[in-house]
């Protein structure tokens, strides 16, 4: 098991930070401070979590900069490493999705902010944070922008036939929401732009395009040697493997690919492997009855992870409101080709590197003739691609240079909100 940084490390004994003194605050002379609030950090999560523990990487690495996080968690705590602190604050668990918890302590945010005086804060959430941390942050007026992870208006309402009238009803009020949430913020960064390009056409203003990256060094084609190893490891079988790794939920679509496999499988013999937990198990593991398909629980440690990437033939990202697919460009920087739906940020990558396919968002047939074409293909070529995409485009540290010069842009300007 990799250990967690310093900085998520739990607390030798419980504290109120709600009354608690906080040590000095973590300053850089001349340098730049960004606060990261979100309540899309738990331990069972995938590419908000990854995005921000690889930003604080960066930060650990620039000595010009601080980071300042501010997350829900089981009790209060707080922690800190190279530049980097952690304040989870104590929330209750959400019931329909118990991967997350709520991000509700706006009196103890406001001490942080108080405390703290971060350059800039960024916002990771869409719902109750923006509110609380605007909230708080009334007396120190701190520029905010909004790092926009989830793209609710398509998860409401997916580019599918048959949506429901009431969903794309949900999905218009969705889009006034997020109109008028927008204006909190001097820039909204998008990391996709297809989804970008949504947002530009529904009127939200200042929309920075950013890229996101992989760490290129963990995610490797190298890994390919111990292929046999990983497989025994997590006791799959030999042959051609399709992947999934990620959250079980609606938005995902996994049961598309689970409606077409025994087409896929009787074609291909190949055998679809599904990694990670979320509230839609135990409906999945009902489609999945009789096809050749094996779970694989929620992995903490990353290296396995990346193991998994290397060992597999394909990858699947049927989600078609993906904001960028952190999962797909890891499979991609291991060698591995991507299946993804037509719509959202995986199938930009797709797309700009050509390394896989794509199909209609909830076409089982188009999917499983799409899976059979690249499992019955040269796999090789297109997973060095794959790599060479990632490569060429996708380092976190060209990435984090791009975020942080929007973030000194938006410093710069000190007009808007």
């Amino acid at each position: 098991m990799v250990a967690e940084p310093g900085f998520l490390a739990p607390p030798a004994s419980p504290i109120d930070l709600s009354h608690t003194g906080f040590p000095p605050p973590l300053r850089a002379p001349g340098g730049l401070t960004v606060l990261d609030i979100t309540k899309f950090f738990g331990d069972a999560t995938g590419g908000i979590r990854t995005y921000l523990l690889a930003k604080a990487r960066f930060v650990q690495s620039s000595p010009e900069l601080r980071q300042v996080l501010v997350i829900p968690g089981a009790q209060d705590s707080l922690a800190e490493e190279s530049g980097v602190r952690c304040y989870r604050l104590r929330g209750p668990r959400i019931p329909f999705d118990q991967s997350y918890r709520f991000l509700l302590a706006t009196r103890t945010t406001r001490r942080i902010l108080d405390h703290e005086r971060p350059d800039l804060i960024e916002v990771g959430s869409p719902w109750l944070v923006p509110w609380l941390t605007r909230r708080a942050n009334r007396a120190l007026r701190a520029p905010m922008v909004w790092f926009y992870h989830t793209h609710f208006p398509a998860i409401l309402d997916p580019p599918m036939p048959d949506v429901p009238r009431y969903r794309s009803a949900l999905a218009q009020i969705s889009w006034r929401y997020l109109r008028r949430l927008s204006g909190l913020f001097r820039a909204t960064l998008v990391a996709s732009e297809s989804v970008a390009r949504d947002l530009e056409n529904a009127g939200v203003p200042r929309v920075r395009r950013v890229s996101l990256g992989v760490d290129l060094d963990r995610f490797n084609p190298a890994r390919r040697l111990a292929a046999r190893e990983t497989r025994a490891r997590h006791r799959l079988p030999d042959g051609p493997l399709a992947l999934y790794v990620g959250r079980f939920t609606e938005e995902k679509q996994i049961e598309t690919v689970l409606a077409g496999w025994h087409e896929v499988e009787r074609r291909t013999g190949a055998w679809l492997v599904l990694v990670g937990a979320g509230p839609r198990t135990a409906r999945l593991r009902a489609a999945a009855e009789g096809r050749q398909v094996r779970w694989v629980p929620f992995l903490r440690d990353r290296s396995q992870v990346a193991d998994l990437f290397a060992a597999a033939d394909l990858y699947l990202a049927p989600g078609p409101a993906e904001t960028f697919g952190l999962s797909a460009l890891e499979a991609m920087a291991s060698g591995t080709p991507v299946l993804s739906v037509d719509a959202g940020g995986v199938a930009d990558r797709v797309r700009a590197s050509g390394a896989g396919a794509l199909y209609p968002a909830g076409d089982v047939g188009a999917c499983a003739e799409a899976a059979v074409a690249l499992l019955s293909g040269d796999l090789r070529r297109l997973g060095a691609t794959a790599r060479a995409f990632a490569e060429q485009h996708h380092s976190w540290r060209a990435a984090f240079r791009g975020i942080f010069d929007i973030y000194r842009g938006v410093l710069a300007d000190g007009s808007g909100c």
